[in-house]
Protein backbone atom coordinates (compact mmCIF):
# COMPACT_ATOMS: atom_id res chain seq x y z
CA UNK A 1 0.00 0.00 0.00
CA UNK A 2 1.63 3.49 -0.76
CA UNK A 3 1.85 6.20 1.92
CA UNK A 4 -1.06 8.12 0.19
CA UNK A 5 -3.51 5.50 -0.21
CA UNK A 6 -2.43 4.63 3.60
CA UNK A 7 -3.39 7.96 4.75
CA UNK A 8 -6.55 8.24 2.28
CA UNK A 9 -7.43 4.85 4.02
CA UNK A 10 -7.04 5.90 7.76
CA UNK A 11 -9.30 9.53 6.89
CA UNK A 12 -12.00 7.00 6.05
CA UNK A 13 -11.83 5.00 8.64
CA UNK A 14 -11.98 7.56 11.23
CA UNK A 15 -14.69 9.71 9.08
CA UNK A 16 -17.02 6.26 8.63
CA UNK A 17 -16.84 5.50 12.39
CA UNK A 18 -17.59 8.96 13.29
CA UNK A 19 -13.88 10.53 14.94
CA UNK A 20 -13.73 14.37 15.09
CA UNK A 21 -10.90 16.37 13.87
CA UNK A 22 -9.30 19.54 16.01
CA UNK A 23 -8.98 22.37 13.31
CA UNK A 24 -6.07 21.60 12.34
CA UNK A 25 -6.63 18.12 12.00
CA UNK A 26 -9.82 18.93 9.83
CA UNK A 27 -7.43 21.17 7.24
CA UNK A 28 -4.90 18.08 6.86
CA UNK A 29 -8.34 16.03 5.78
CA UNK A 30 -9.51 19.00 3.38
CA UNK A 31 -6.03 18.42 1.99
CA UNK A 32 -6.27 14.76 1.42
CA UNK A 33 -10.20 14.99 -0.05
CA UNK A 34 -8.86 17.91 -2.17
CA UNK A 35 -5.94 15.58 -3.87
CA UNK A 36 -8.23 12.40 -3.92
CA UNK A 37 -9.33 11.37 -7.46
CA UNK A 38 -12.43 12.54 -8.87
CA UNK A 39 -15.10 10.07 -7.55
CA UNK A 40 -15.82 6.91 -10.51
CA UNK A 41 -19.23 7.97 -10.29
CA UNK A 42 -18.76 11.03 -11.91
CA UNK A 43 -16.63 9.54 -14.58
CA UNK A 44 -18.63 7.81 -16.72
CA UNK A 45 -19.17 8.68 -20.61
CA UNK A 46 -21.98 8.40 -23.30
CA UNK A 47 -20.87 6.50 -26.36
CA UNK A 48 -22.66 6.62 -29.75
CA UNK A 49 -22.31 3.50 -31.73
CA UNK A 50 -20.83 4.23 -35.13
CA UNK A 51 -21.03 2.39 -38.33
CA UNK A 52 -18.55 -1.08 -37.96
CA UNK A 53 -18.70 -1.06 -34.02
CA UNK A 54 -19.40 -3.59 -32.12
CA UNK A 55 -18.90 -4.31 -28.38
CA UNK A 56 -15.81 -5.79 -28.15
CA UNK A 57 -13.56 -2.89 -30.34
CA UNK A 58 -15.46 -0.59 -28.25
CA UNK A 59 -14.13 -2.09 -24.83
CA UNK A 60 -11.28 -2.13 -26.62
CA UNK A 61 -10.83 1.32 -27.61
CA UNK A 62 -11.67 2.30 -23.43
CA UNK A 63 -9.59 -0.35 -22.28
CA UNK A 64 -12.57 -2.05 -20.67
CA UNK A 65 -14.07 -5.70 -20.63
CA UNK A 66 -17.36 -5.97 -22.75
CA UNK A 67 -18.92 -7.44 -19.66
CA UNK A 68 -18.01 -3.86 -17.66
CA UNK A 69 -20.01 -2.45 -20.26
CA UNK A 70 -22.70 -4.66 -20.18
CA UNK A 71 -22.86 -4.10 -16.31
CA UNK A 72 -23.93 -0.83 -17.03
CA UNK A 73 -26.15 -1.47 -20.11
CA UNK A 74 -28.26 -4.21 -19.06
CA UNK A 75 -30.47 -4.24 -22.66
CA UNK A 76 -27.24 -5.25 -24.52
CA UNK A 77 -27.32 -8.88 -23.49
CA UNK A 78 -30.50 -9.32 -25.50
CA UNK A 79 -29.51 -6.70 -28.53
CA UNK A 80 -27.37 -6.08 -31.31
CA UNK A 81 -25.65 -2.26 -31.35
CA UNK A 82 -27.71 -0.30 -32.82
CA UNK A 83 -26.08 2.58 -35.34
CA UNK A 84 -26.42 6.24 -33.32
CA UNK A 85 -27.53 4.67 -30.04
CA UNK A 86 -25.66 5.73 -27.09
CA UNK A 87 -24.50 3.33 -24.87
CA UNK A 88 -22.94 4.01 -20.93
CA UNK A 89 -19.20 4.10 -20.79
CA UNK A 90 -17.54 3.37 -16.61
CA UNK A 91 -14.36 4.85 -16.13
CA UNK A 92 -12.87 1.27 -15.30
CA UNK A 93 -13.75 -2.39 -15.69
CA UNK A 94 -16.14 -2.99 -12.49
CA UNK A 95 -19.76 -2.29 -11.34
CA UNK A 96 -21.97 0.31 -9.81
CA UNK A 97 -24.06 -1.19 -6.47
CA UNK A 98 -26.90 0.18 -4.32
CA UNK A 99 -25.23 0.67 -0.54
CA UNK A 100 -27.79 -0.08 2.25
CA UNK A 101 -27.91 2.68 4.87
CA UNK A 102 -25.00 2.98 7.36
CA UNK A 103 -22.98 0.33 5.73
CA UNK A 104 -19.71 1.03 5.65
CA UNK A 105 -16.72 0.73 3.21
CA UNK A 106 -15.09 -1.97 5.42
CA UNK A 107 -18.15 -3.95 4.88
CA UNK A 108 -18.40 -3.40 1.56
CA UNK A 109 -15.29 -4.13 1.07
CA UNK A 110 -15.51 -7.57 2.42
CA UNK A 111 -19.18 -8.27 0.66
CA UNK A 112 -17.41 -7.82 -2.82
CA UNK A 113 -13.83 -8.94 -2.00
CA UNK A 114 -12.14 -5.42 -2.61
CA UNK A 115 -9.68 -3.62 -0.39
CA UNK A 116 -11.12 -0.88 1.69
CA UNK A 117 -8.52 1.62 0.45
CA UNK A 118 -9.04 1.13 -3.12
CA UNK A 119 -13.00 1.37 -2.79
CA UNK A 120 -12.42 4.92 -0.31
CA UNK A 121 -10.15 6.30 -3.14
CA UNK A 122 -12.33 5.27 -6.08
CA UNK A 123 -15.34 7.01 -4.38
CA UNK A 124 -13.74 9.91 -3.67
CA UNK A 125 -12.72 9.82 -0.42
CA UNK A 126 -15.71 10.00 1.75
CA UNK A 127 -18.45 7.85 3.40
CA UNK A 128 -20.31 5.85 1.48
CA UNK A 129 -23.63 7.53 0.05
CA UNK A 130 -26.30 6.11 -1.81
CA UNK A 131 -23.99 4.09 -4.98
CA UNK A 132 -21.01 3.57 -5.16
CA UNK A 133 -18.31 1.77 -8.03
CA UNK A 134 -16.79 -1.71 -7.34
CA UNK A 135 -13.97 -2.42 -9.39
CA UNK A 136 -13.35 -5.83 -11.00
CA UNK A 137 -11.69 -8.45 -8.75
CA UNK A 138 -9.38 -10.90 -10.61
CA UNK A 139 -11.11 -10.24 -14.13
CA UNK A 140 -14.68 -10.85 -13.27
CA UNK A 141 -17.03 -8.31 -11.03
CA UNK A 142 -18.14 -10.23 -7.73
CA UNK A 143 -21.49 -9.68 -6.48
CA UNK A 144 -22.88 -11.47 -3.33
CA UNK A 145 -25.71 -14.21 -4.06
CA UNK A 146 -29.05 -12.88 -4.58
CA UNK A 147 -31.68 -15.76 -4.31
CA UNK A 148 -33.88 -15.58 -7.61
CA UNK A 149 -37.96 -16.28 -6.86
CA UNK A 150 -39.18 -18.79 -9.48
CA UNK A 151 -38.53 -19.44 -12.75
CA UNK A 152 -38.85 -16.20 -15.12
CA UNK A 153 -39.17 -18.23 -18.13
CA UNK A 154 -42.78 -19.24 -16.95
CA UNK A 155 -43.39 -15.66 -15.68
CA UNK A 156 -42.52 -14.17 -18.88
CA UNK A 157 -45.39 -15.87 -20.53
CA UNK A 158 -47.86 -14.43 -18.42
CA UNK A 159 -47.12 -11.04 -19.18
CA UNK A 160 -47.58 -9.51 -22.70
CA UNK A 161 -49.27 -6.65 -24.69
CA UNK A 162 -48.04 -3.03 -24.17
CA UNK A 163 -48.70 -0.35 -22.25
CA UNK A 164 -49.89 2.24 -24.08
CA UNK A 165 -52.27 2.82 -26.77
CA UNK A 166 -49.65 2.61 -29.88
CA UNK A 167 -45.72 1.88 -30.39
CA UNK A 168 -43.88 4.85 -28.57
CA UNK A 169 -40.32 5.61 -28.42
CA UNK A 170 -37.83 4.30 -25.93
CA UNK A 171 -36.50 7.27 -24.11
CA UNK A 172 -34.61 6.34 -21.56
CA UNK A 173 -33.68 2.63 -20.97
CA UNK A 174 -33.74 -0.16 -17.77
CA UNK A 175 -30.57 -0.15 -15.82
CA UNK A 176 -27.46 2.12 -15.33
CA UNK A 177 -27.78 5.86 -16.55
CA UNK A 178 -26.83 9.08 -17.04
CA UNK A 179 -29.14 11.47 -15.19
CA UNK A 180 -29.91 14.37 -18.10
CA UNK A 181 -30.65 17.11 -15.48
CA UNK A 182 -27.52 16.54 -13.31
CA UNK A 183 -25.36 14.44 -15.13
CA UNK A 184 -25.30 12.07 -12.25
CA UNK A 185 -24.66 8.13 -12.34
CA UNK A 186 -28.47 6.60 -11.82
CA UNK A 187 -30.38 2.85 -11.63
CA UNK A 188 -33.39 3.98 -13.89
CA UNK A 189 -35.50 0.98 -12.51
CA UNK A 190 -38.03 0.87 -15.99
CA UNK A 191 -38.20 2.31 -19.09
CA UNK A 192 -39.30 5.92 -20.44
CA UNK A 193 -41.53 5.87 -23.61
CA UNK A 194 -42.13 9.14 -25.24
CA UNK A 195 -45.39 9.54 -26.18
CA UNK A 196 -48.07 12.94 -26.31
CA UNK A 197 -49.86 14.31 -23.67
CA UNK A 198 -53.20 12.61 -22.54
CA UNK A 199 -52.00 9.26 -24.43
CA UNK A 200 -54.25 6.01 -23.21
CA UNK A 201 -52.33 3.83 -20.93
CA UNK A 202 -53.38 0.05 -20.63
CA UNK A 203 -52.84 -2.49 -18.42
CA UNK A 204 -50.35 -5.00 -20.08
CA UNK A 205 -51.49 -8.22 -18.33
CA UNK A 206 -54.48 -9.51 -16.18
CA UNK A 207 -54.41 -8.44 -12.56
CA UNK A 208 -55.54 -6.46 -9.48
CA UNK A 209 -54.98 -3.16 -8.64
CA UNK A 210 -53.04 -2.15 -5.33
CA UNK A 211 -52.36 1.36 -5.92
CA UNK A 212 -53.44 4.28 -7.72
CA UNK A 213 -52.90 8.07 -6.57
CA UNK A 214 -50.55 10.17 -6.33
CA UNK A 215 -46.95 8.34 -4.95
CA UNK A 216 -43.80 11.04 -4.62
CA UNK A 217 -41.82 11.27 -7.76
CA UNK A 218 -43.39 8.86 -9.60
CA UNK A 219 -46.46 11.66 -9.65
CA UNK A 220 -49.91 9.73 -10.30
CA UNK A 221 -49.24 5.97 -10.24
CA UNK A 222 -50.52 2.51 -10.98
CA UNK A 223 -49.39 -0.53 -9.58
CA UNK A 224 -51.06 -3.97 -10.56
CA UNK A 225 -49.92 -7.22 -9.25
CA UNK A 226 -50.52 -10.07 -11.65
CA UNK A 227 -50.13 -13.78 -11.45
CA UNK A 228 -46.54 -15.53 -10.79
CA UNK A 229 -45.62 -13.15 -8.43
CA UNK A 230 -45.04 -9.82 -11.14
CA UNK A 231 -46.60 -6.61 -11.37
CA UNK A 232 -46.27 -3.29 -13.46
CA UNK A 233 -46.42 -0.07 -12.35
CA UNK A 234 -47.47 2.83 -14.62
CA UNK A 235 -45.99 6.19 -13.43
CA UNK A 236 -46.47 10.01 -14.00
CA UNK A 237 -50.09 9.90 -15.34
CA UNK A 238 -52.16 12.72 -15.93
CA UNK A 239 -55.13 11.20 -14.61
CA UNK A 240 -55.99 7.37 -13.35
CA UNK A 241 -59.00 5.72 -14.49
CA UNK A 242 -58.92 2.63 -11.57
CA UNK A 243 -59.52 1.98 -8.33
CA UNK A 244 -57.51 -0.13 -5.39
CA UNK A 245 -59.04 -3.65 -6.00
CA UNK A 246 -60.16 -3.21 -9.19
CA UNK A 247 -59.35 -6.55 -11.34
CA UNK A 248 -58.26 -5.55 -14.89
CA UNK A 249 -57.75 -7.43 -18.18
CA UNK A 250 -54.90 -6.71 -20.46
CA UNK A 251 -55.64 -3.22 -23.01
CA UNK A 252 -58.04 -1.88 -19.68
CA UNK A 253 -57.43 1.85 -20.00
CA UNK A 254 -55.90 2.74 -16.50
CA UNK A 255 -55.22 6.09 -17.23
CA UNK A 256 -53.04 9.03 -19.46
CA UNK A 257 -49.68 10.17 -20.10
CA UNK A 258 -48.62 13.09 -18.10
CA UNK A 259 -45.80 15.06 -16.73
CA UNK A 260 -46.90 14.71 -12.77
CA UNK A 261 -43.89 13.74 -10.33
CA UNK A 262 -40.11 14.32 -10.31
CA UNK A 263 -39.78 12.81 -14.23
CA UNK A 264 -35.59 12.51 -15.51
CA UNK A 265 -37.79 14.04 -18.68
CA UNK A 266 -39.40 17.23 -19.44
CA UNK A 267 -41.51 15.74 -22.27
CA UNK A 268 -44.81 13.83 -21.42
CA UNK A 269 -44.05 10.22 -21.24
CA UNK A 270 -44.63 6.73 -19.37
CA UNK A 271 -42.17 5.44 -16.57
CA UNK A 272 -43.42 1.60 -16.66
CA UNK A 273 -41.69 -0.94 -14.77
CA UNK A 274 -42.42 -5.02 -14.18
CA UNK A 275 -41.26 -6.02 -11.07
CA UNK A 276 -40.78 -9.53 -9.39
CA UNK A 277 -41.32 -10.79 -5.74
CA UNK A 278 -38.55 -11.76 -4.04
CA UNK A 279 -36.98 -12.14 -0.56
CA UNK A 280 -35.56 -8.45 -1.07
CA UNK A 281 -38.76 -7.30 -1.91
CA UNK A 282 -40.30 -5.93 -5.49
CA UNK A 283 -37.08 -6.10 -7.54
CA UNK A 284 -37.37 -4.31 -10.58
CA UNK A 285 -36.67 -6.74 -13.74
CA UNK A 286 -36.14 -5.24 -17.32
CA UNK A 287 -38.94 -4.51 -18.85
CA UNK A 288 -38.28 -5.30 -22.56
CA UNK A 289 -37.96 -8.51 -21.43
CA UNK A 290 -41.97 -9.19 -20.73
CA UNK A 291 -43.34 -6.67 -23.67
CA UNK A 292 -44.61 -8.13 -27.12
CA UNK A 293 -43.88 -5.01 -28.98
Amino acid sequence: MTFRIYILFLFGLANTLGLAFTSSQLSWAENIKANCPTPALERFLHHQVKQGENLENIAQAYNLKPESIIAMNPNLQNSKLAIGSKILIPPYNGIVVEVPRGQTWQQLGAQYKVRTDVLFELNGCQSPGNLAFIPVVNGKPHRPTIAKSGDTRNQTMQMGSYPLSTPAKLALPYGWQINPADNEVFFHSGIDLLANQGTNVQAIAPGTVVLAQAQGSYGNLVIINHNGSLQSRYAHLDSINVKVGQQVQAGDLLGVVGTTGAPNLKQPHLHFEVRSRSSLGWVAKDPKTYLTK
